[in-house]
C-alpha cells in the first residue's frame, strides 16, 4: 500500500481519483489547493502526488517547485486540462515525474502509478544499499589521531588535489580514499581501485591504460584501462610503490597531460581523473634506491595524509570492536554476542601489527568461536593469544612441549601474519621476507595455511 496525495481544485476530479486509488488499496489524501498540499505534505509524506497544473492563487508549477524544496525526492505527476508542450517541458524541468492530460484515462493512470511506485522502490533500495556500503567503509574512532585524519579529509575532499595516503598495512588507507571520493564533487562518478602490488609487472600497463586487440598474447579484444573507466571520477592507486618504472612513466604523462594511450594503440584518449595513491613504503627511500621516480612522487604527493597505526589510537578499539561486531552479525549472519568490558580492555592492550584489519578478523573469530553470549577475557586469551605484557608470546606458542614444536608454531604464526599483512599476496610476502617464492609456497602447504574468507 502506498500513500498518495491528490491535489486538484475540481471536486469531481479529486473524488474520482481518490476512489480509483483507494480501490487499488492505497492510502489517499486530497487537497483542493497548492497551499493545502504544502501544509499536508510534511506529515503525510506521500509516495506519489497527483498535482493539477491550473489552480487558483498558487498554481501547480509553483506548488511543484515548493514540494521539491520540501522533498527533493518527491515523485509528482502533473495533471492538465490544457496541456501544451511548453507546460510539459517546464514541469519536467522543475522535477515532475510524468504529465497526464484530462480527461484522465484509467489505464494510463494505473500504468503511471505502477511505474512511479516501482521507481520509488528502486530509489529506496539504492539508498539502503548505499547506506550499507558507506557503513562498510566508515572510518570509526574519536581519538585525536583519527580526528586529524578526518579533518584533513574534509578539507581536501572538495578540491581536485592529488593525495598520497601513507600508513602501515591494515590501517585503512582504502577507507580514507573512499571517504575523500564520497565527499568530493565526483561522488556520483566512478571510484576505481587498482592494487598495484597484486598485478604482475607485465600486465600493469594494460590494466591501467587498456590495450588494443592483438597487442600481446591474450589480448583478444580492445579493452579500456582503469584510467578510462574512472573518467570523471576517482582512480585509487593502492600500493603505488610497487609499480614498475615503465608504468610510472606512463602514469606521470597521464597526470601531466590528461592523456592515456592503450597498449598497442596510437591514438591518445583524453581523461578527466582525480588520482589518489597509497603506499606502506617509504617512497623517499625508494627514490634513493632508484625504484621510484622522483617527479612522479611530487606529482602524487600534493597533499600528504598519514593514517596512524592502531597502537597509536588504542582508545578507538572499543568503538571498533562494537562496529565490527555489528557488521559481522549483519553481513555474515553471525549470532550477536556482547564483549565484556574486561575482554575489550584485553584487546586494547594488544599490539595489533596487522592494525584495524587484524582487529576486524579477530572480532569475527571471537564471535564464531566464543562459547557463550558474552565474550570473556579468558576467551580472548585462548582464541587470540597473549600479545600484551609478559613475554609477548601467545598462549599457543608457550604451550609447545618441545623446542622443535615451538619453532614450527612460531614459523607458522609468523608466515601467516605476514601473509595477512600483505593481503595474501604471495609474491610480495616472499619479497619482503627475502625468501624464494617456491619456498614460501612449500611452507604454506606444510602448515596448511588458508586465507580467511
Amino acid at each position: 500500500m502506498a500513500r498518495i496525495l491528490v491535489v486538484d481544485d475540481e471536486d469531481g476530479i479529486r473524488r474520482v481519483l481518490a476512489q480509483l486509488l483507494e480501490y487499488e488499496g492505497h492510502d489517499v489524501r486530497a487537497a483542493e489547493s497548492g497551499g493545502e498540499a504544502l501544509a499536508v505534505y510534511p506529515d503525510f509524506r506521500p509516495d506519489l502526488t497527483f498535482l493539477d497544473v491550473k489552480m487558483a492563487r498558487l498554481d501547480g508549477l509553483e506548488t511543484l517547485s515548493r514540494l521539491r524544496e520540501l522533498d527533493p525526492a518527491a515523485l509528482v505527476v502533473m495533471i492538465s486540462g490544457h496541456g501544451t508542450i511548453e507546460t510539459a517541458v517546464e514541469a519536467t524541468r522543475r522535477g515532475a515525474y510524468d504529465f497526464l492530460e484530462k480527461p484522465l484515462d484509467t489505464d494510463r493512470i494505473l500504468l503511471v502509478l505502477r511505474n512511479a511506485l516501482q521507481q520509488r522502490g528502486l530509489l529506496e533500495e539504492n539508498a539502503r544499499l548505499r547506506g550499507a556500503v558507506e557503513s562498510r567503509y566508515e572510518i570509526v574512532g574519536k581519538s585525536f589521531a583519527v580526528r586529524q585524519v578526518l579533518e584533513r579529509i574534509e578539507r581536501v575532499a572538495p578540491t581536485d588535489a592529488r593525495v598520497l595516503i601513507t600508513g602501515e598495512n591494515g590501517t585503512g588507507k582504502e577507507l580514507v580514499a573512499r571517504a575523500i571520493h564520497r565527499l568530493s564533487p565526483r561522488a556520483e562518478q566512478p571510484f576505481v581501485e587498482v592494487n598495484c602490488a597484486a598485478i604482475p609487472t607485465e600486465l600493469i600497463e594494460s590494466e591501467l591504460f587498456g590495450h588494443m586487440k592483438g597487442s600481446f598474447t591474450g589480448a583478444i579484444e580492445d579493452r579500456a584501462g582503469k584510467f578510462e573507466l574512472a573518467d570523471g571520477g576517482t582512480l585509487f592507486l593502492d600500493e603505488v610503490g610497487d609499480m614498475s618504472l615503465a608504468a610510472q612513466a606512463k602514469v606521470l604523462r597521464a597526470l601531466q597531460e590528461g592523456l592515456v594511450t592503450r597498449v598497442g594503440g596510437a591514438k591518445p584518449v583524453k581523461v578527466d581523473v582525480r588520482v589518489l595513491a597509497a603506499t606502506n613504503k617509504d617512497l623517499a627511500e625508494e627514490i634513493r634506491q632508484g625504484h621510484f621516480r622522483e617527479d612522479l612522487y611530487y606529482r602524487l604527493n600534493v597533499i600528504p595524509l598519514h593514517v596512524p597505526p592502531l597502537r597509536e589510537r588504542r582508545e578507538d578499539i572499543p568503538m571498533l570492536v562494537q562496529h565490527f561486531a555489528q557488521q559481522a552479525v549483519r553481513e555474515a549472519a553471525l549470532r550477536p554476542k556482547r564483549f565484556s568490558a574486561e575482554a575489550v580492555e584485553r584487546l586494547q592492550r594488544m599490539d595489533w601489527p596487522g592494525n584495524v584489519r587484524e582487529l576486524r578478523n579477530t572480532v569475527e573469530r571471537l564471535l564464531i568461536l566464543a562459547a557463550g553470549d558474552v565474550v570473556t577475557p579468558q576467551e580472548v586469551e585462548l582464541l587470540v593469544g597473549g600479545q600484551a605484557g609478559g613475554s609477548g608470546l601467545s598462549a599457543d606458542l608457550l604451550s609447545a612441549r618441545t623446542f622443535a614444536e615451538f619453532k614450527d608454531a612460531a614459523e607458522r604464526a609468523f608466515i601467516l601474519q605476514k601473509l595477512r599483512e600483505n593481503n595474501w599476496n604471495v609474491a610480495e610476502t616472499a619479497r619482503l621476507l627475502d625468501m624464494p617464492r617456491s619456498n614460501l609456497y612449500k611452507k604454506i602447504e606444510r602448515y596448511d595455511l588458508v586465507r580467511e574468507q
